[in-house]
């Protein structure tokens, strides 16, 4: 369970391939100025009209680029590029940034879509072929878009949000550096450094009251991930310190426990798999920056598996976790 095998990427694909067109059923984050507004999801959308909402079908996107660029040869390898050469035109690249760029879409998505189309980018930039190459090329332009739109946002958020659903502030920041560090924006990779450390770097002693009902992060582990992705490692450490100063001991315990699904076939209640899934990510992330401290750095090992083992066989199975999970899989598992 230490990485991303053929049969694995496979199995990611295909679950992708089978959700990313998906138009129905779909729950759409949509604002309506009038009666023309009133249209489906492939109208609105049409590249991200599946999945069961825009981000996800963003994400998928993500899973799909990114097995591909791991294994070239996956059997789905046709399927993508073909389903990919049909949907990211120019065309339909342009129709989302409209979109985007409505007066009524200014929270559209924020910001959990708008870290994931940036993530999605980054995933693109790396497929070094020329389709991958013209696909990066084509949708630069929407990346642009909420690369701008985190540039005017951050400055007027005064406060963070911690809750561990897509409000998540940690969660966006932590996605938004990989693309703010590939793509060379230096000011918005400074504007999320000072963000992370202004909303999170006096935090002490966390208290860790989760897991919530409906979350799939850890307000706690993803707070800690992002300033860990932000800082250099030592400042990184000795802000840890601080903030979670006995993992060593195994405490808060809830950290180290994996949340309990009761029912997949409840999409709120799924989200606990993507919980388990996401602290297994922040987990081996953490456990990568603890550096000379054996006893804490041994804990967020055996943390991360812990969680992974609970999930990973749950990513297929119900729709209602089948269209997303996979990408937070895959994130745990390319940590």
């Amino acid at each position: 369970m230490t990485g991303l095998d053929l049969s694995t990427a496979s199995l990611f694909a295909s679950t992708a391939l089978g959700h990313v067109t998906r138009e129905y059923p779909h729950k759409l984050d949509h604002v309506m100025a009038g009666p023309h507004d009133v249209q489906g999801p492939r109208a609105l959308h049409p590249i991200f009209h599946g999945s069961f909402d825009w981000h996800s079908c963003v994400h998928g996107w993500w899973t799909l680029f990114t097995v591909l660029c791991l294994h070239p040869d996956l059997p789905e390898a046709d399927r993508i590029r073909a389903t990919a050469n049909a949907l990211f035109t120019e065309a339909n690249v342009a129709a989302e940034v409209a979109y985007a760029k409505r007066p009524e879409s200014r929270g559209f998505e924020r910001p959990y879509g708008w870290a994931w189309l940036l993530k999605l980018q980054c995933a693109l930039d790396r497929l070094d072929t020329p389709e991958g190459r013209r696909w990066a090329r084509t949708l630069k332009p929407l990346a642009n878009v909420f690369a701008d739109r985190f540039m005017t946002f951050l400055p007027v958020a005064t406060y963070p949000v911690r809750t561990g659903t897509h409000f998540n502030t940690a969660f966006a920041l932590r996605l938004a550096m990989d693309y703010a560090e590939a793509c060379g924006d230096l000011r918005l990779a400074e504007l999320l450094r000072q963000k992370a450390y202004g909303w999170y770097g006096r935090d002490r002693d966390c208290q860790a009251w989760e897991p919530s009902q409906d979350e799939f992060l850890s307000p706690a582990l993803m707070e800690a991930e992002a300033l860990r992705r932000i800082l250099a490692p030592a400042e990184f450490r000795e802000w840890f310190a601080d903030f979670l100063p006995r993992v060593g001991q195994g405490e808060p315990a809830t950290l180290f426990e994996p949340a309990v699904v009761s029912d997949r076939t409840d999409g709120k209640i799924a989200h606990l798999d993507g919980l388990n899934l996401s602290r297994a990510w922040c987990w081996r992330g953490i456990a990568s920056s603890l550096e000379g401290k054996a006893r804490a750095h041994a804990r967020a090992l055996e943390a991360a598996d812990v969680h992974l083992k609970s999930a990973l066989p749950h990513v297929t199975g119900d729709y209602m976790g089948e269209h997303w999970l996979a990408s937070f899989a895959l994130l745990a598992l390319l940590a």
